[in-house]
């Protein structure tokens, strides 16, 4: 054994230095599924933005238009010179989003998730052994997506910041004018409300679907895709970040510690206790502005009311989903039960919803003879509202069918049914960015009108997504 292990390792030792062992070419790993997801989420949120950016531009030509009538009866001179330019630019750009023309100037603006888009198309260009067989159509088909939702977001926040531009505009040359007051307020909320609508439209990319987070995950325990998106992104490419491709030189800007000795040198004299008392103070009020209104992109978007949190949301985002389950012993008339239910609500504010939801009363029987029987039916209404942090309060109306049945025909019996009116408080527990854990105990005005009477405390558990 000994012997042939030596005269192994001979044999290795005369092999050529220079031979290199190749690892096996990694295919499949983007399966095809990957590109219909990222195309139709993209064209998804390109459809959104040409809409909400048409709506936009067309209701800020309405007002001002409207602003213009009213002013024009007082002072037809300041109308004709506060208006008439910016009518015209409006009725251009309204032109040029709906021919979808690029609206040209402006900065180009960076979204991280388009970057990450694209950089990875760009990769998988380069290396088309990853992705499935017989996607390549597919791949260029969502590269022409992403590039054209790219120039969506361009073209919106070139918009974005025409609305800002007005608005300062505006409230500056038209303050005077106690009739256009209401107008002014108008305006200044309809910009504010299309710059979170964009936010929303970002944030919505970020939603990964299945096929896509997994082709994510396996991209990015290659080398080489890290090394590329390192080279390659719009943010290596900005700062230089090593050797990318377009980089720009960074001589000639000031350093944090180049700026920080210009501060010490203006403050020489001052008392540096103060000074940085002051500079705190103003830290933790910046802070504060920056967590109440996190969407924000500049000092010039600052709500001057007070904005509704869901405005900007759409109806599937405002509703949320859940499930839940109640169980009652067995007793003289029922069986051991188990309520399960299902139910959707409203959010209609930050803090509070209402909805609506139908049960199934399950009957198992008893612990020595298990059975399984449709002991009722139910329906529910209900409305809950936030307290504190996650405790709620709940309320709500239900009707119930307490008889066995065989069949939904016996459900048509109205006055079988029993009303119940509930009132209680809730804990929810936030499990992860999409599922929350509920616990909800409730008690029962109605129980004791009841035949057969029902218990007056009710404990159900469930889950909201």
């Amino acid at each position: 054994m000994f012997v042939r292990s030596f005269m192994l390792l001979l044999a290795l030792a005369k092999q050529p230095c220079d031979t290199v062992i190749t690892q096996p070419k990694l295919t499949g790993v983007v399966p095809a599924r990957y590109y219909t997801q990222v195309t139709q989420k993209a064209n998804k949120v390109a459809r959104n933005l040409d809409r909400q950016s048409m709506l936009a531009v067309s209701a800020l030509l309405e007002r001002e238009q409207r602003m213009q009538n009213l002013l024009a009866r007082k002072d037809p001179e300041a109308a004709a010179r506060v208006f008439q330019a910016p009518v015209d630019s409006l009725r251009q750009l309204k032109a040029k989003l709906q021919h979808k023309l690029p609206l040209g100037g402006g900065l180009k603006v960076h979204n991280e998730t388009i970057d990450s888009l694209a950089g990875t198309l760009a990769f998988l260009k380069e290396n088309k052994a990853l992705g499935a067989v017989g996607s390549a159509g597919g791949l260029e088909s969502t590269s022409e997506a992403v590039n054209a939702l790219e120039e969506r977001f361009q073209s919106a926040d070139q918009v974005r910041a025409f609305l800002q531009a007005q608005k300062a505009t505006l409230n500056e040359q038209l303050a005077s004018y106690s009739a256009l007051g209401q107008e002014l307020k108008a305006l200044n909320q309809q910009a504010y409300y299309y710059s979170q609508q964009l936010n929303e439209y970002k944030e919505l990319l970020h939603d990964r679907k299945r096929a896509e987070a997994k082709a994510l995950v396996a991209l990015q325990q290659l080398p080489a895709y890290r090394n590329f998106m390192a080279q390659h992104s719009q943010l290596a490419a900005l700062f230089n970040l090593q050797g990318a491709a377009g980089s720009q030189s960074l001589a000639g800007l000031q350093t944090r510690n180049a700026v920080g000795q210009v501060i010490q040198q203006r403050l020489a004299g001052a008392d540096a206790s103060a000074v940085t008392g002051q500079m705190d103070a103003a830290r933790g009020q910046l802070q504060t502005l920056r967590d109440k209104y996190a969407g924000l992109n500049s000092a010039g978007e600052m709500p001057d009311f007070k904005p509704k949190e869901l405005k900007t949301k759409s109806l599937r985002q405002r509703l949320e989903f859940g499930a839940n389950t109640q169980f009652e012993k067995s007793s003289r008339f029922f069986p051991t039960t188990a309520d399960i239910a299902g139910q959707v609500a409203y959010k209609f504010s930050k803090n509070g919803s209402v909805g609506m939801g139908a049960s199934y009363k399950l009957g198992m029987g008893t612990y020595n003879h298990v059975q399984f029987t449709s002991q009722g039916m139910g329906v529910r209404s209900f409305l809950e509202w936030r307290i504190k942090q996650s405790l709620y309060a709940n309320g709500g109306f239900e009707e119930n069918y307490t008889i066995p049945f065989a069949s939904l025909s016996n459900l048509y019996s109205l006055n079988q049914w029993i009303g119940s009116a509930l009132l209680g408080i809730s804990k929810k527990i936030q499990l992860n960015s999409k599922l929350k854990t509920n616990v909800m105990l409730l008690y029962d005005f109605l129980w004791a009108s009841h035949s057969p009477t029902t218990q007056p405390l009710l404990l159900r558990m469930g889950y909201n997504f």
